[in-house]
């Protein structure tokens, strides 16, 4: 008798593609920083940098960089709908969809930010590596993104990002349309509530595989449902300080 092929659920099989994306975006946003001529921090290593100042340059950058940074950030999205699928009539398309739909929205934010970054680097506001060009700007940036941290519309986008089921079962839609559009809806207040993290990256220098890591750990925190109301308050006084000082500094 011939052994019968290994066979794995499709839930096993789309969770393993979830998190090969994000290992994948991972591993090439190191390629690129190595490619680029920085360190793990971003700070120029050598003479052969990789230009990047037009929009066709940034924007995938920004796109891989969305997945490494908020894929992980969704894993509590998605098993919460997961736990709504029996009872909800939820599907495997409508996970899917829901994936999709989040990604798409972050993808938008990428172009954004790309066309951002290129009026910046123009007006000479951040160098070739997205760094600010004054400890002025840096600062300003980062007491900006901490004063966020405590006004309503944090508050309001973090309330649904921290707690999905309430978002999903105000707004449930069955089948891969249905998951889209939530998706998408959950990926807006998303952006809403995380779009200043992404900005410290021109602080730190947009290629930093350590702000990455920071910024990514952070978010993950503010998602937890024993600590993330715990974090937002706490992390805004640290950037406004910290702003201060690199700013007068």
């Amino acid at each position: 008798m011939t052994a019968s092929p290994l066979r794995f659920p499709l839930r096993s099989v789309l969770w393993i593609a979830f998190f090969g994306a994000i290992i994948a975006a991972w591993a090439v946003m190191f390629i690129m920083a190595k490619m680029s001529g920085v360190d793990v921090i971003g700070r120029p290593v050598g003479m052969n940098m990789m230009p990047m100042d037009t929009f066709a340059a940034l924007f995938p950058m920004w796109a891989i960089m969305m997945a490494a940074m908020m894929l992980p950030t969704m894993i509590p999205t998605l098993t919460t709908y997961e736990r709504l699928m029996v009872s909800a009539d939820g599907t495997r398309a409508g996970w899917v969809g829901v994936l999709l739909g989040y990604f798409a929205v972050w993808v938008a934010f990428a172009a954004l930010i790309s066309s951002a970054q290129v009026a910046l680097t123009r007006f000479a506001v951040i160098d070739a590596l997205g760094i600010a060009t004054s400890g002025l700007i840096a600062g300003g940036l980062m007491i900006i993104v901490g004063a966020f941290q405590f006004t309503r519309a944090k508050e309001v986008c973090h309330g649904v990002c921290h707690a999905p089921m309430t978002y999903f079962l105000g707004h449930w839609k069955t089948g891969f349309a249905g998951g889209l559009r939530m998706g998408l809806g959950l990926g807006a207040f998303c952006v809403g509530c995380c779009w200043g993290f992404m900005a410290l990256g021109f602080v730190g220098g947009v290629m930093s595989l350590l702000w990455m890591g920071l910024a990514t750990l952070l978010m993950i925190f503010e998602k937890l449902p024993a600590i993330g109301h715990h974090v937002i308050k706490p992390t805004g006084v640290l950037l406004i300080g910290a702003g201060l000082a690199v700013a007068i500094l």
